[in-house]
C-alpha cells in the first residue's frame, strides 16, 4: 500500500450483499480483546518515537501491573466466601474486581508491544550501522527490496525514487574496512532508472552514502544511490508472476484514455505509476483515495463472488472455504504479498467474515486478534496512516453501520438505501479525525461521492482481475475486458472531478495531530451524546443550518478570485505560476510552477477553462514541472517560450505536453507582443543571450512587460544581476516602471539594486515555497521593497495572492495557504 500523507485508504471498506448484521437482540458488541489490541496498538506506536531504555521499561512496568492485577483477581476468587475489606476499599476492590480483566489485558497489551517495538529497535539503532549513517559514510551493500520502487519527485527534471528494502551485508569504509551483517531496514533514494523495474524479493548489490532517517519508524538509514544497482539472484516465483501480471493488466490498459487507463490499474492492485497527478488530487479532494490503494474491499469483492459462485453451485461450506482461501492467495500474489497487501486481506476477510455470517460478535474479537497479531509482527504498521485507516473503518462498518441501517429502516427507509446509506457513512465518519489531521480539511462530498462510486467498484475490481488473468495467455480478451471496466473507471472520474469542483466541498481543520485529536475528541462526545433525543435533534437543527446557511454563501460567494483581479499569483510551492485573466474563463498562464496538480488546481480556483497563451520563461523544473496540469481539462491555444534552449529535460516536457495538447509552440525575442482583450504583453528582455553567469538558464529568462486595464505589471522569472543590469543598462527606464513587480527568482538575493530602483513597484509578489531551504525570500530584499513603498505579499505565507483593481486604485488580495499544503 502507498504510504501516504495526504492519502486516505478503505474509507468504504467491504459490504456484502446482504449488508452488516444487527447485534443479535440489542446485545452489546463483544469488546473482550478491543483492550489488547488497543493497547498493544498504542505502545507499539508510542515505542517508534521514544528512546529504546523507554521502551524497555514501558513493558517492565507493564508487565509488573498485569502480574498484581491478576494476583489480585485470583485472591479475590478465593475469598469470595469471605468478607474482604470494608468502606472504601470494598468499594475499590469491586471496581477492580469488575475491570480487572480489562486491566490485566492492556498491561498485557502494552508489555506485548512494547516487547515487540524494542526487538526491533536494538535491531535499528544497532552498531555500528547507527555510526556509519551518523557519519554520512560511503558503503557498499548487499540487500532485498520490499515493496516497489516509488517515484517522489519528478516534473522536468530527473526522478528520485525510493526503495524500501531490507539489508543483508554491508560493507563500509572508515579507515579500516567495516562489514555488517543485519536484517535492518532501509530506505533507498536512487536516482537511475534501473531502479524502476525491481520486483519485491529482488536482492541486490549497490553502492552509496548513508544517512540518518527521520525517525517515527523502524528504518535504520537512508541510503542514497546514483548507480544502477547490480542483480543476485532472481526473486521468488510468487513475485515474478505478481509482476507478469501486473506488466500484463498495464498493457491492457495502454490503448484507453489516460485517466481511466492510469486509474484502473490502481483500483485493482493499488498500482498509481500511471494515474494522472489531477484525478489523483480529485480523489483526495472528495475522500475517495482509498479506491487507488489495496484495501479490504478489493479482498471483500473478490471473495464474495467466489462465495456466490459457491452458493449457485450448492458447494459446502468446506468447499467454498477452500476456493475463498485460493483465492485469497491468487489475490495477495497478484498485488504483491508486502505487508500492506496482508494487512489488507486480513482486514478484508474479517469485514467478510462479519457481512457474510451475520455475527457481528464474532467479527469484533476477530478484528482486536488481527490488529494485536498484525501490530506484533510488525510494530511498523502502528505508525502507518493506512493501517489506522483500515482498522477504524472496519470498526466503524462492524460497531456503527449496522445500528444506523436498522435505525432508517426503522423510519421506513427501504433496505437496500438504508444499507448504502450507513455504511459509507459509518466508515467515513470512524476515519474523518485522521483524515483531517492528515490533510488539514473535512471533506462534505466524501459520503455521497463514495455512495455514487459504489455500485461501480465491484464490476471494475472483477474486470480487472479477470484483465491481468488473461493477460499473459489472451492478449486480445485481455484489452477486451480492459475496455469494459475502463467505463466504471470513467464513472469514478467523473464523480471525483464533479466533487472536487465543488466550492463547499472541503472545510478547513486544524492539521496535524493535534487537530486529529480534537476531531476524535468530538466524534466520540457527539457519538455518546446522540443516544439522547434531544442531542440527535440538535445536531439535526444545526446540520441543517450548516446546510441552508454556510453552504450556499460559499457556493454562492467563494471570495476566490476577487472581482477586479488583474494578476493573480499561485501558490505552488518553490516555483512560478503567474495567471493574467482575459475575460470570463481565460486567461494567460506564465509559467507552471514545479507539479501539475498545484497549477491546475489553481486554475480550477480561478475558474480558468481556456488558456489562450500559455508563456515559459525558461525551463527549469520549477517554472516547467506542472507544465501537464496547464492542459488538463483545458483547451491551450498556444505555448511562447524563451530560445534558450537549457536544461533540455525541461525544454522536452514542455513540447511534449504542448503536443499531446495540440499547442504550437513558438519562441519569443525582444519585442515580441501579444494582444487579447484586456491584456498586451510585450517581451523586454534579455536584450542579448547571458553567458558563463552563475545561472544562464536563469541569467536568460523573459522578462515581460504586461498592461491590464491601466495596469503595468512586470514579470521578470528568474532573472538574476546579470540579466537585471542589461536590462538596466539597455532597456528606456519608462519600459521597466511597473504598478505590480513579480519579484525574481522567489526573493533571492541576486537582485540588482539599480533595476529595482528604476521599476519602483507599489506591489511585489513573491513565489516562494515553505521551508525550501535555499534562504528564500531574502530579507534584506524584502526589507529593501518595504522601504521603497511597496506592498510585499509571499505566497509561502499568504498562499494565492491577487493585485485588484478598486475605486480608490491598486490593492491586494491573498487567498490563505490551504492546511496540511505541502508547498517545499
Amino acid at each position: 500500500m502507498r504510504p501516504a500523507p495526504a492519502a486516505q485508504e478503505d474509507a468504504t471498506e467491504p459490504a456484502a450483499q446482504d449488508g452488516p448484521a444487527s447485534p443479535a437482540a440489542g446485545r452489546p458488541p463483544d469488546l473482550r480483546l478491543a483492550g489488547l489490541a488497543v493497547a498493544s496498538w498504542l505502545s507499539a506506536l508510542a515505542g517508534l518515537h521514544l528512546p529504546l531504555r523507554a521502551v524497555v521499561l514501558l513493558a517492565l512496568s507493564a508487565a509488573g501491573t498485569a502480574l498484581v492485577a491478576s494476583g489480585h483477581l485470583l485472591r479475590r476468587r478465593e475469598d469470595a466466601s469471605g468478607g474482604g475489606p470494608r468502606g472504601v476499599l470494598r468499594r475499590v476492590d469491586d471496581l477492580v474486581g469488575r475491570h480487572g480483566w480489562v486491566l490485566v489485558a492492556v498491561s498485557l497489551g502494552v508489555l506485548c508491544g512494547g516487547a515487540a517495538t524494542a526487538a526491533r529497535l536494538s535491531v535499528r539503532d544497532a552498531e555500528p550501522l547507527a555510526g556509519l549513517a551518523a557519519a554520512r559514510s560511503r558503503v557498499t551493500v548487499e540487500l532485498v527490496v520490499r515493496d516497489d520502487p516509488k517515484v517522489i519527485t519528478g516534473g522536468a527534471g530527473p526522478s528520485t525514487l525510493l526503495v524500501p528494502a531490507t539489508l543483508v551485508r554491508l560493507r563500509g569504509d572508515t579507515g579500516g574496512t567495516t562489514r555488517v551483517h543485519t536484517s535492518a531496514r532501509i530506505l533507498v533514494l536512487a536516482g537511475d532508472p534501473a531502479w524502476r523495474p525491481l520486483l519485491p524479493g529482488q536482492r541486490v548489490l549497490t553502492g552509496g552514502r548513508l544517512a540518518r532517517p527521520r525517525g517515527g519508524d523502524l528504518t535504520a538509514a537512508v541510503l542514497s544511490v546514483t548507480t544502477p544497482p547490480t542483480l543476485l539472484g532472481r526473486p521468488s516465483w510468487a513475485q515474478r508472476a505478481a509482476g507478469a501480471l501486473r506488466a500484463g493488466l498495464q498493457r491492457a490498459c495502454d490503448p484507453l484514455p489516460d485517466e481511466p487507463g492510469g486509474l484502473l490499474p490502481g483500483l485493482v492492485v493499488g498500482d498509481t505509476s500511471r494515474l494522472d497527478p489531477g484525478v489523483e488530487q480529485d480523489f483526495r479532494a472528495t475522500g475517495m483515495t482509498h479506491l487507488n490503494a489495496v484495501s479490504g474491499s478489493n479482498v471483500a469483492i473478490l471473495l464474495g463472488l467466489v462465495l456466490l459462485l459457491a452458493r449457485w453451485c450448492r458447494a459446502g461450506p468446506w468447499v467454498a472455504a477452500g476456493l475463498c482461501g485460493v483465492a485469497l492467495v491468487g489475490f495477495v500474489i497478484l498485488a504483491r504479498p508486502s505487508p500492506s497487501v496482508v494487512r489488507a486481506a486480513v482486514m478484508g476477510a474479517i469485514g467478510l467474515l462479519a457481512l457474510a455470517t451475520g455475527r457481528p460478535r464474532a467479527a469484533v474479537p476477530a478484528l482486536g486478534a488481527a490488529v494485536t497479531v498484525l501490530v506484533l509482527v510488525d510494530p511498523d504498521l502502528a505508525g502507518d496512516p493506512g493501517f489506522t485507516l483500515s482498522v477504524l473503518a472496519t470498526g466503524g462498518l462492524l460497531l456503527l453501520a449496522p445500528r444506523w441501517r436498522d435505525a432508517l429502516r426503522r423510519r421506513g427507509v427501504p433496505a437496500g438505501v438504508a444499507e448504502a446509506v450507513a455504511v459509507p457513512a459509518a466508515a467515513q465518519l470512524a476515519c474523518t479525525p485522521v483524515i483531517a489531521g492528515l490533510s488539514g480539511t473535512i471533506s462534505l462530498v466524501a459520503v455521497p461521492a463514495n455512495l455514487l462510486a459504489a455500485p461501480v467498484i465491484a464490476p471494475a475490481t472483477v474486470l480487472g482481475v479477470v484483465t491481468a488473468v488473461l493477460s499473459p495467455v489472451w492478449p486480445a480478451g485481455a484489452e477486451f475486458t480492459a475496455w469494459l471496466a475502463s467505463w466504471p473507471a470513467r464513472w469514478l472520474v467523473t464523480i471525483a472531478r464533479h466533487g472536487a469542483q465543488l466550492p463547499a466541498g472541503t472545510l478547513p481543520w486544524l492539521g496535524g495531530v493535534l487537530g486529529g485529536l480534537l476531531l476524535g475528541a468530538l466524534t466520540v462526545a457527539l457519538l455518546i451524546a446522540a443516544r439522547r433525543p434531544v442531542v440527535r435533534r440538535l445536531v439535526a437543527v444545526v446540520a441543517v443550518a450548516v446546510l441552508l446557511g454556510a453552504v450556499p454563501v460559499r457556493v454562492l460567494a467563494p471570495g476566490w478570485p476577487p472581482a477586479g483581479w488583474v494578476i493573480a499569483v499561485c501558490a505552488v510551492g518553490q516555483g512560478d505560476a503567474i495567471v493574467l485573466p482575459v475575460v470570463a474563463g481565460q486567461a494567460v498562464v506564465i509559467d507552471a510552477g514545479p507539479e501539475p496538480a498545484a497549477v491546475d488546481g489553481c486554475l480550477r480556483r480561478l475558474g480558468v477553462r481556456t488558456v489562450p497563451l500559455l508563456v515559459i520563461s525558461h525551463f527549469h523544473a520549477d517554472h516547467v514541472g506542472g507544465v501537464a496540469g496547464v492542459f488538463r481539462g483545458r483547451r491551450v491555444v498556444a505555448v511562447a517560450a524563451g530560445q534558450w534552449p537549457e536544461p533540455t529535460g525541461g525544454r522536452d516536457a514542455v513540447r511534449s505536453a504542448a503536443r499531446v495538447g495540440s499547442a504550437p509552440v513558438v519562441g519569443v525575442g525582444p519585442g515580441w507582443t501579444w494582444t487579447a482583450g484586456p491584456v498586451r504583453l510585450t517581451v523586454v528582455g534579455p536584450v542579448y543571450p547571458v553567458r558563463g553567469s552563475r545561472s544562464d538558464p536563469n541569467n536568460n529568462s523573459l522578462v515581460l512587460r504586461a498592461e491590464i486595464g491601466g495596469v503595468r505589471i512586470l514579470l521578470p522569472g528568474d532573472a538574476e544581476e546579470e540579466e537585471q543590469r542589461e536590462l538596466r543598462d539597455l532597456v528606456p527606464a519608462a519600459e521597466l516602471r511597473a504598478d505590480v513587480l513579480k519579484v525574481a527568482h522567489h526573493g533571492s538575493p541576486y537582485q540588482e539594486p539599480a533595476f529595482l530602483d528604476a521599476v519602483r513597484p507599489a506591489v511585489a509578489l513573491v513565489s516562494v515555497g515553505r521551508d525550501n531551504g535555499y534562504g528564500h525570500p531574502n530579507a534584506a530584499l524584502l526589507a529593501r521593497l518595504t522601504r521603497g513603498g511597496a506592498r510585499v505579499l509571499r505566497t509561502d505565507t499568504d498562499g494565492d495572492l491577487a493585485a485588484v483593481v478598486r475605486s480608490g486604485g491598486l490593492a491586494v488580495a491573498t487567498r490563505g495557504v490551504d492546511p496540511g499544503t505541502r508547498t517545499r
